[in-house]
């Protein structure tokens, strides 16, 4: 597969991530907690899953022992845990500060890549990281910050956040080599569900399932904002490098700002446009490679290479 197809389904995988709010803001009002919420969310996204691969795609349900550890892995602390530390800062401080502190995300990603991987962190990649987490910074009227005082467990817990979510992109790198990505993304899902089911005591409030409403909306977020962009994103990583995979990430903060704008009639201000312009900008940084002409010939013809 060419590079530039893998860049661009891990865009929309992220870019579907940043639909969830349309979901989820429903579910909320309708009284589910943030904590129900991801249960709805892993459970009614792997029973889904489960289902449709029984029919088309058994073949891709078979895994081996050895390897359950990373697929816990990916669903107990790179989705549950993870999504745990980001709402518990969004109740500590706010949307804002949790989704900036979230998106820290990638440069933990760059440095676990260069231990485990060996990818090199390139002045492209350090440019790319900065404009992302400036640019997010401005997008959710982050900056400027004003009197806000963030508290020290609300940082760590944010950082944390980050780290966990990083691992996915590590260790789905890593299982991307021995499964497709429509296993990686069942398996994790289905241990992210069995850890947090049992905790949720969702069946004390199947009254709230009788509305066709929440049923709309439980379709949405299980379908759009976690199978298809999990396995999208699940998909580019195997074909590009984590690190990069992260930073084109970050289009997920942006769509969910301009899902503000386009469906909830929100309103962007000069600063809010200049981040979208640095996010996309650090995307184009990290997708296109310019050409370089390298002295020599091969059968008579100058070899041109594309710079990395």
């Amino acid at each position: 597969m060419k590079n530039y197809i893998a860049y661009l389904i891990t865009i929309i995988g992220a870019s579907f991530w940043g639909l969830t709010g349309l979901f989820v803001e429903s579910l909320y009002e309708h009284g589910f907690t943030a904590w129900e919420i991801v249960t709805i969310r892993l459970t009614s996204s792997s029973l889904i899953l489960i289902i449709l691969m029984s029919l088309f795609s058994r073949k891709h349900l078979s895994i081996q022992i050895r390897h359950i550890p990373h697929f816990i892995g990916l669903g107990v602390v790179s989705i549950v845990i993870f999504n745990w530390c980001y709402f518990t800062v969004m109740e500590q401080t706010s949307l804002s500060i949790a989704v900036v502190l979230l998106y820290t995300s990638p440069v933990f990603v760059a440095i676990l890549s260069k231990i485990v991987f060996k990818e090199r962190i390139t002045r492209k990649k350090i440019v790319s990281l900065i404009l992302t987490i400036v640019g997010c910074s401005l997008a959710i009227k982050l900056i400027p910050l004003g009197n806000i005082s963030i508290p020290a467990i609300s940082i760590f817990l944010g950082l944390l956040s980050a780290f966990f979510c990083a691992l996915y992109s590590i260790i789905g790198k890593f299982i991307s080599w021995h499964y497709s990505f429509l296993t990686i993304t069942v398996y994790s899902l289905i241990m992210g569900s069995l850890f947090i089911f049992p905790t949720s005591g969702l069946w004390k409030k199947t009254d709230a399932f009788g509305s066709l409403d929440v049923w709309l909306n439980i379709s949405g977020v299980a379908v759009i904002s976690t199978i298809l962009a999990y396995t999208l994103y699940t998909f580019g990583l195997a074909y590009i490098e984590s690190s990069k995979a992260a930073i084109l990430g970050a289009m997920e903060p942006i769509v969910a700002v301009l899902v503000g704008v386009l469906i909830f009639g929100d309103v962007l201000n000069f600063l809010q446009v200049i981040g979208i312009i640095f996010v996309i900008t650090s995307a184009f940084i990290t997708v296109f490679h310019r050409q370089r002409k390298v002295k020599g010939w091969t059968g008579g013809k100058n070899v041109i290479k594309k710079g990395i």
